[in-house]
């Protein structure tokens, strides 16, 4: 009997996934298929920081059981509720699912269910009988990890940057004024915001991401930061020769010189979801861009 309920079972479960879910990436490694971005897990989940330093050329764009604990495998985070598997047991590592039907001849006071182990592998699946449901059986997920999850499914891109003079251009000269700006755009700045909802084991959850800043990196140990993308410099524009409206160095730079300039966005992810909420930091940066600074030369006569 419990043999054939296996078979059932695992029959049933492979006609709705045909593979497993997919593995949540170490740090460093290609992002699993569906995510984006594979960054958002390089640290604990809830710790802070999932940035990207950013490197492209500047065009371009835990506890034992499961539940609301931080549940791992193989030092990856897995989530601790999936819909076709269950729950998930830290503890072992497999997933626990009440079998569906129970057989007629199961022992009083004791049930038996699928267990998926491996951290999920559906080539590593049995059935099991137990007095007690496992660790965090039926305890909602941790709206924070959904949160997460949620995150690495969107992209949020580094800033393109430019910078006025460019040294492809022509140089500037010492004291006048430098413009700074990036690309502005839904998945550069966030404006509109970005927003990603989802739900799982009952739990509805909720991600809005917008930037909050942008830090400029002069390239002389000064900084300056900015609230938004900035203005684009134009010789013919109302500011031509002036300072930026917004964003720059109203008195440029104080020496000749050769500055590397890039751009940090600073991006704040809200969620909100089973009752809870909270907010994740991201920052994506910007390859350098080159400004080339000489001294302002005085004719006398």
């Amino acid at each position: 009997m419990v043999p054939a309920l296996l078979a059932t079972l695992v029959a049933a479960l492979l006609v709705v996934t045909q593979a497993p879910p997919p593995a949540v990436a170490d740090p460093g490694a290609e992002c699993p298929i569906g995510q984006t971005d594979c960054n958002v897990w390089d640290d604990e989940p809830g710790t802070g920081n999932p940035g990207d330093p950013g490197d492209g050329d500047g065009d371009d764009g835990g506890n034992n059981g499961g539940g609301a604990g931080k549940c791992q495998w193989n030092g990856r985070v897995i989530p601790c509720y999936d819909d076709v598997l269950g729950w998930f047991n830290n503890s072992d590592g497999c997933y626990y699912k009440l079998a569906q039907p129970q057989p007629e001849d199961t022992p009083e006071g004791q049930q038996w269910y699928v267990r998926t182990c491996n951290g999920g592998d559906l080539g590593s699946q049995d059935l099991v009988l137990r007095d007690a449901p496992p660790p965090g059986f039926g305890a909602p997920p941790d709206p924070e990890e959904i949160a997460l999850r949620l995150l690495a499914s969107i992209d949020l891109l580094k800033p393109r940057i430019s910078v006025a003079p460019r040294k492809s251009q022509g140089p500037g000269l010492v004291g006048l004024p430098v413009w700074l700006w990036a690309s502005p755009g839904r998945n550069y700045f966030g404006d509109p915001a970005l927003t990603a909802s989802d739900t799982e084991g009952g739990v509805s959850v909720t991600i809005t991401a917008k930037v909050t800043r942008v830090v400029w990196d002069m390239g002389n140990k000064e900084t300056v930061t900015c609230s938004g993308p900035g203005t684009p410099y134009s010789t013919s524009g109302p500011y031509a020769g002036r300072p930026s409206p917004d964003c720059g160095l109203p008195n440029g730079y104080p020496k000749a010189g050769t500055y590397r300039i890039n751009a940090t966005t600073h991006w704040n992810v809200h969620w909100v979801g089973g009752g809870q909420s909270g907010d994740i930091p991201v920052t994506r940066t910007s390859n350098d861009v080159e400004i080339q600074i000489n001294e302002l030369q005085v004719v006398t006569e």
